[in-house]
């Protein structure tokens, strides 16, 4: 499908599809499941970081040359969404030590079917930093819209969001496009389609279960 100007899908390599072949496999085992996942998340971390905003600088390198470098222009943070998202907090604390952490809490109400909110704790002065946001399903799109919202409600700018997701729908990709234009996306996969069920297909199962060891498959929404 095509994408729109804010979401920013990995290059489609032949290896990245060949890790997507094992992650995705129903057989594949936790140990495996975790360390290819971990190679994605660098993949889209290191892409979500490149749309931060630099500034110039200049530094002297050891043979007294000048070199014409960059530097983050602005401060960062990570919220991951409890608890798939925290599946990411381990490659972003190596790509950046000393990244600050908030967290979100939202689950389906049981009657309602609608996501709800139920913890946030994030940086005292959230409202000043551009945020990565820590999801690896956009499958409906709505807990990935509620932890937009509470960030919104935080004083975030909703420009300085950058969703981290491993995998996408189409139907997720134009909800949030339409709801919440402004926000980025990074994922390595747009799914063909989602299915009666709301499950993304082809799909991956629920990532959070699987990376965590709480069940060997199972569909995510």
């Amino acid at each position: 499908m095509a994408t729109g100007h804010n979401v920013h899908l990995l290059p489609q390599t032949d290896q990245l599809r060949a890790i997507h072949t094992i992650i995705r496999d129903k057989d594949c085992t936790r140990e495996d499941f975790v360390f290819y996942s971990r190679r994605v998340i660098r993949l889209l971390l290191e892409a979500g970081m490149d749309l931060l905003p630099f500034t110039k600088k200049d530094i002297t390198t050891p043979v007294g040359a000048t070199y014409q470098g960059f530097e983050f222009a602005t401060k960062i943070c990570a919220v991951p969404v409890i608890r798939a998202g925290e599946a990411m907090e381990g490659e972003l604390r190596d790509v950046h030590p000393g990244i600050r952490i908030g967290k979100i809490l939202i689950q389906r109400d049981k009657r309602t079917k609608l996501p709800h909110l139920y913890y946030k704790h994030l940086p005292a002065d959230i409202a000043d930093r551009h945020v990565l946001l820590l999801e690896p399903m956009l499958a409906t799109a709505g807990s990935a819209l509620a932890a937009v919202d509470a960030l919104l409600d935080s004083g975030v700018r909703e420009n300085h969001i950058i969703m981290i997701n491993f995998l996408s729908s189409p139907e997720g990709l134009r909800r949030v496009a339409q709801e919440r234009p402004h926000v980025k996306i990074v994922t390595s996969a747009i799914e063909d389609r989602l299915n009666e069920h709301a499950f993304m297909i082809p799909g991956i199962g629920d990532f959070g279960d699987r990376f965590f060891g709480t069940t060997d498959s199972g569909a995510n929404t």
